[in-house]
């Protein structure tokens, strides 16, 4: 349980202290019963209820700091916690280490973030041609770039999640991507040593989410979401709808509510399903 984070008790359990409190505190105090009884009945019979749910994305990135190592989710733009993201661009927090499969796209969310300079490295798999921001900033020397093919980048926030030191992958293995790293023969074929991932912060993309921190994703939206939920030290999920506690189907919900520390409510950025295709020169 993550600290701060309220109990549920019922009505039982309350009479049940008060018994408790009522019964054994008279044998080891020299204090009149009487006193005890109405000690133990200041305490609340109301339930103590939690709740995860932020009003605002701006509140939800207030914990952010400069060199934090931050987490989107998504594919490309699809899944991607587009609201969060412009609210920690107005943050203006910089030096971040940003890890995400892709580097965005346009002028907006994530590809802005990397436009805006707030970004030191960025830590990925596919800087696709749109990302014209990550792009021209690499190409002047202004932020570093750990390319990660796609599958082990989603196994190594596994294992950042899962508490695992690392594991040997044949993916990369006699290319530049293995450059520095450890190798080992197994079964007769070269495998890559790879890091674990985590991070400071998750910001993530849902489809609906409840008071207790429980998601539920649609489509797109279980690429990279889901994993990274469990490899950060603070997660917050952007939902199109906040449901009641019950309304989620117990095999709907695709993350329990306790890797999540925040979910808001709000519209989906309306120019995340933009399709913006590279510019080519006409041959001659």
């Amino acid at each position: 349980m993550r600290r701060g984070t309220p109990l549920i008790i019922s009505k039982r359990s309350a009479r049940n202290i008060h018994r408790i409190v009522a019964a054994i505190l008279p044998q080891r105090l020299p204090i009149e019963r009487g006193s005890i009884k109405q000690l133990a009945q200041t305490i609340s019979y109301e339930t103590v209820v939690i709740n995860k749910i932020l009003m605002s994305c701006s509140e939800a990135v207030e914990s952010v700091f400069d060199g934090a190592t931050v987490m989107f989710g998504g594919f490309g733009n699809a899944g991607m916690p587009g609201q969060l993201i412009d609210a920690l661009r107005t943050r203006g927090r910089r030096d971040l280490v940003i890890v995400s499969n892709g580097a965005g796209t346009g002028d907006f969310a994530l590809g802005a973030l990397f436009g805006d300079g707030f970004a030191r490295k960025w830590v990925g798999s596919f800087p696709s041609p749109a990302a014209k921001a990550f792009r021209e900033r690499y190409l002047k020397g202004e932020i570093e770039l750990e390319l990660v093919p796609q599958g082990t980048l989603v196994e190594r926030i596994r294992a950042g999640g899962a508490g695992l030191g690392g594991f040997f992958t044949p993916t990369g293995a006699g290319t530049e991507l293995a450059a520095g790293k450890e190798t080992r023969i197994i079964g007769g074929r070269e495998f890559v040593f790879e890091l674990p991932l985590s991070a400071d912060f998750a910001f993530l993309k849902a489809y609906r989410g409840d008071r207790l921190g429980n998601l539920s994703y649609r489509g797109t939206m279980r690429n990279f979401n889901m994993v990274m939920a469990t490899a950060a030290k603070f997660v917050v999920a952007e939902v199109d709808e906040v449901v009641p506690v019950g309304g989620l189907d117990p095999e709907e919900i695709h993350t329990p509510g306790i890797f999540v520390d925040h979910v808001v409510q709000v519209a989906r950025h309306p120019r995340l399903l933009e399709v913006e295709s590279p510019s080519r020169e006409k041959a001659p």
